[in-house]
């Protein structure tokens, strides 16, 4: 019973990781495992997080701020007895407590800029966390696109190499019957021993693209990666085109990269007003609480002091005051802030500028390689048709022994190359359609996705 008990556990749990070990990786599983763990998206959002605090203190410099404070202290010689105001030289022992509290009236709006300026400086970190990820989502599309063309090498390599095996086999036997020479058994060998190392080559070319989206995404050493290869065939191109003036005016709304440079030439706009406005007048205004217990160190002083609690009581004083601080010479401090926060204003405003012009020839050229890319696609497209069709006439030919060796070498060579290029056109194709869709939406969730 035990032994039955065990074999079952093990079947049962022999499937499940087989089945673990076996998963494959879609495109939105690589994506969303790479948001997830990215360890640079990782340090962005504790850059974020930062920038949080830094809010958050701005807005707590706004409130009034409280202090509580006490000493003790043992006097030798001469001092003042604060029960008496009068000069005594006895040994007594101090102690007091005070609350204080102080608030800004008036600072020139400058605490209130700085919230400001935090605010902007925080939705500029945002951003900039979408730029990082949707940094790391383009070279992901890029990688696993690279993967699915290497593949697609891969297989046209492997067919290839079944092709002339299957011919190879037919020669052989047919030298075995007579009916064919030993030369030409010696060139189909050669033939079936260059599609192997093509395809061996193109094996290898899988292996190391894959091994490139894997370090992308970080995984740990030894962990088994391979990707969802969807149906090539299936995936459609459209026929539409690309204005780059109207997706550049879509982008110039969307897009987090320009959105972050925004936010941040906004906030140096504030950090400008909140130096400016250390130059002005302080006005605060505070109060505090006071007591305080003595006792002179002498026997008979007790009868004459009161006791701890008493003296807290009567000892008791409170004050408000206001005060007016004029900053009539701070040794260039303010003006040096002043004429940073206008560097870095000016320097924000032309990264602003030239960030717009970086953005409108990406897209450009984008929009000029996709429309460029449509024509090459369908001529691609249409060769490889013909060259599909003019190599099932050599084959034919080839095996009726109408043609030698050297033209069936050469119509299989010629159509390889014919379904590769086709590949490649679709695939870069489609990645620069995803690419320009990207720039009308910012953000990658809504980026086409291939159908697995």
């Amino acid at each position: 019973m035990k032994h039955a008990i065990l074999i079952i556990t093990i079947l049962l749990i022999f499937p499940f990781q087989l089945a673990t070990a076996q998963k494959k990786w879609t495109l939105m599983d690589c994506i969303s495992y790479a948001v997830a763990n990215n360890i640079q998206l990782q340090r962005q959002r504790l850059q974020t997080e930062n920038g949080r605090v830094n809010l958050l203190k701005s807005k707590m410099d706004l409130l009034p701020d409280l202090s509580f404070q006490s000493d003790g202290r043992l006097g030798f010689g001469r001092s003042v007895n604060p029960v008496t105001n009068l000069i005594t030289f006895e040994q007594n022992v101090s102690n007091s407590y005070s609350f204080n509290s102080n608030y800004a009236l008036f600072n020139g709006f400058a605490n209130l800029n700085t919230v400001s300026a935090n605010k902007f400086m925080l939705k500029s970190g945002i951003e900039a966390e979408k730029v990082a990820t949707n940094t790391l989502v383009l070279n992901i599309l890029s990688a696993y696109h690279q993967v699915l063309y290497a593949r697609g090498i891969e297989n046209a390599a492997k067919m290839q190499y079944e092709l002339s095996q299957k011919q190879l086999f037919r020669i052989r036997k047919n030298v075995e019957t007579g009916r064919e020479s030993l030369a030409r058994q010696y060139e189909i060998e050669s033939r079936s021993s260059g599609d192997k190392l093509s395809y061996t080559i193109a094996a290898n070319t899988t292996s190391q693209a894959i091994t490139t989206l894997k370090q992308i995404l970080e995984l740990d050493p030894g962990t088994e990666f391979d990707i969802a290869t969807p149906d090539i065939d299936k995936i459609l191109l459209t026929d539409e085109g690309f204005n780059a003036d109207s997706i550049y005016n879509i982008a110039a709304e969307t897009l987090p990269r320009l959105k972050a440079i925004n936010y941040e030439l906004m906030a140096t706009q504030k950090q400008v007003a909140s130096a400016k406005g250390r130059i002005f007048p302080t006005i605060s205004v505070g109060g505090a609480i006071y007591t305080g217990y003595y006792k002179v160190m002498r026997e008979d002083a007790a009868i004459e002091q009161a006791g701890f609690w008493d003296q807290m009581k009567n000892n008791n004083s409170q004050a408000v005051y206001m005060s007016l601080q004029v900053p009539l010479f701070s040794n260039y401090a303010n003006g040096r802030n002043i004429k940073l926060a206008k560097i870095r204003l000016n320097d924000a405003e032309l990264k602003l500028e030239l960030e717009k012009n970086s953005l409108y020839t990406d897209i450009e050229n984008a929009c000029l390689d996709y429309n460029r890319g449509k024509d090459e696609f369908a001529a691609a497209q249409s060769n490889f048709e013909f060259n599909k069709k003019s190599f099932e006439v050599v084959e034919k030919k080839f095996e009726s022994g109408l043609v030698d060796v050297t033209d069936y070498s050469a119509a299989s060579t010629t159509m390889f190359s014919a379904e590769t290029e086709a590949l490649r056109t679709k695939l870069q194709l489609l990645l620069r359609r995803i690419t320009i869709q990207f720039y009308t939406t910012g953000d990658y969730e809504n980026m086409v996705k291939i159908n697995n």
